[in-house]
């Protein structure tokens, strides 16, 4: 089988205060083109949180440090953490995105959502598996790495909302310059090594960490251009950036 794992971008699904709908229905339509193409081709989508989890990751926080002393008296033998628990947050929007584009995919994708990819089906039925988020620590974009591993795929295509990777912060730097590729040694210099809640990373450092250790390649590409998702999936030419090596 021809597996293909694609790290779907909630900013792709959510970028505001509802998802996009017209995006979400050309990606659908051009991701089963591309299924009809061949019998052996199968598609794993790991989806984002976007807006949806920013949105309630900020009302957590925000009426956490307001909720009053006689609250925090209550609570003061919690479980867990404020960060993990915004992660959590994050997390279940994540498997609300992910729910739209399983049913949207009905008769293509099969199985229920997955939530654990250490524990993900390895025979699955359908042509489209769809996944959320896992445990907090991490963006799903690591959940696409550990998928990645386990159905065998060598490349992962990451569609968020920007063009390329740069080689610094272009919102600071003026002089930022786009990247057609980079290595795994260089581009973890950039993100770093720690997680938090609500990163906004081209690839997530824990992600990053793991996929270099399998000797992964992951695409970075604008995912509001079908066009060019679709020339990925092909092996043709396209604008992204390649990490990888």
């Amino acid at each position: 089988m021809d597996t293909r794992v694609i790290s779907v971008g909630g900013s792709i699904i959510v970028p505001e205060s509802r998802p996009d709908d017209a995006l979400i229905a050309k990606f659908v339509r051009m991701s089963a083109s591309w299924l009809n193409v061949h019998d052996n081709r199968r598609l794993v989508l790991v989806v984002g949180g976007g807006a949806t989890a920013r949105n309630y990751q900020k009302a957590y926080i925000d009426a956490f440090s307001r909720r009053g002393m006689l609250v925090d008296a209550i609570a003061k033998n919690s479980t867990i953490t404020q960060s993990a628990a915004a992660d959590m947050i994050g997390i279940t929007a994540t498997h609300l995105n992910a729910a739209l584009l399983r049913y949207l995919f009905d008769g293509l994708a099969v199985e229920p959502v997955v939530t654990d990819p250490t524990v993900a089906p390895s025979d699955w039925r359908g042509r489209v598996l769809i996944a959320g988020g896992w445990k907090p620590g991490f963006s799903t974009d690591t959940d696409a790495v550990y998928l990645a591993e386990k159905y065998g795929a060598k490349i992962i295509i990451n569609l968020s909302n920007i063009k390329q990777v740069h080689d610094k912060d272009p919102s600071k730097y003026p002089d930022a310059k786009p990247l057609d590729r980079i290595t795994w040694a260089d581009f973890r210099k950039m993100v770093g090594d720690e997680w938090t809640p609500g990163l906004n990373a081209p690839f997530d450092p824990i992600a990053s960490k793991k996929a270099a250790e399998l000797g992964l390649t992951v695409i970075c590409a604008d995912g509001h251009n079908i066009e060019n998702t679709r020339a990925i999936l092909n092996g043709e030419s396209f604008i992204g950036t390649t990490i990888g090596g």
